[in-house]
């Protein structure tokens, strides 16, 4: 037993110094920033400016959510479909669902510039059949259809591999005691894939509360998110690392606060998420 627990701690070994440098030790850096000021004299100022961003927080959380309702609105019936389908075709549906993750994010994000913008393959494809052009890109609009195609899978795939653990005979059942099809998925398939939904919900609304690169390039100068005044602050020099520091420590323990909330209603061994 020695010898085991001994090779399985040198075997957790490089995960435990991966996580103490990169993962630990930023987060202590963080910190201790957004409770000291310039000098290094402990403060709490950096956290009463919190209120100035007040609207930019709002703003990532209405955003997130509702990129995070549409997404689960389409990832939900695909993959209950999914689950009907041939063995074989269920495989060619998870390779194209992930085919897009194997991009560049940033490359996925562009490409919905050149769709969306006034000049852009939308806007002409209206012009050619004698309609005015649609203000699409720099919109509230924009950002959340960049959210919801960038994390979809993050939906889909949970989900999918809930349902498709469902015992036929569950169904079977229900249908031998009079369930119609809507009264099937409403009390037995609903309930059952209630841990992926729950995973995927957070897998979804987790960075899209924190992004930043999608606002700035579908929503422009007029969609300022907490990401992105994060980034603003840290690209700005060292004067601006402890309010940025502290606007990362309330987002942080927002974004933990929302996974302990979902954490709740999901069973971890069925693919909920565990804090």
């Amino acid at each position: 037993m020695k010898r085991k627990s001994f090779g399985s701690r040198l075997v957790a070994s490089p995960y435990i110094v991966w996580a103490a440098i990169f993962i630990i030790v930023p987060l202590l850096i963080m910190v201790y920033f957004a409770f000291t000021d310039q000098s290094g004299s402990f403060t709490l100022a950096n956290i009463s400016m919190i209120g100035k961003y007040k609207k930019a927080f709002g703003l990532s959380i209405l955003y997130a959510a509702c990129a995070t309702v549409i997404t689960l609105l389409l990832a939900y019936p695909m993959a209950y479909c999914m689950t009907k389908m041939k063995i074989s075709s269920q495989r060619m549906i998870l390779v194209i669902v992930m085919l897009p993750m194997w991009m560049n994010f940033l490359i996925r994000t562009y490409s919905w510039i050149t769709i969306l913008a006034n000049t852009g393959l939308i806007n002409t494809f209206l012009q050619k059949i004698g309609l005015n052009p649609v203000q699409l890109i720099n919109t509230p609009g924009a950002v959340i259809l960049g959210m919801v195609y960038d994390f979809i899978p993050y939906m889909i795939l949970p989900i999918y591999t809930v349902m498709s653990k469902i015992d036929n005979s569950l169904l079977e059942a229900a249908s031998d005691l009079g369930s119609n099809s809507f009264s099937k998925l409403r009390r037995v398939i609903l309930p059952l894939s209630l841990p992926g939904v729950i995973s995927g919900i957070t897998m979804v609304f987790v960075p899209s509360v924190s992004t930043f690169y999608i606002s700035q390039k579908l929503g422009g100068n007029k969609t300022l998110l907490i990401g992105d005044a994060i980034e603003f602050l840290f690209n700005h020099g060292p004067d601006y690392y402890n309010v940025a520091s502290a606007l990362s420590l309330v987002l942080m323990a927002m974004i933990l606060i929302c996974m302990a909330i979902m954490n709740r209603f999901t069973d971890s061994d069925e693919g909920g998420v565990i804090i």
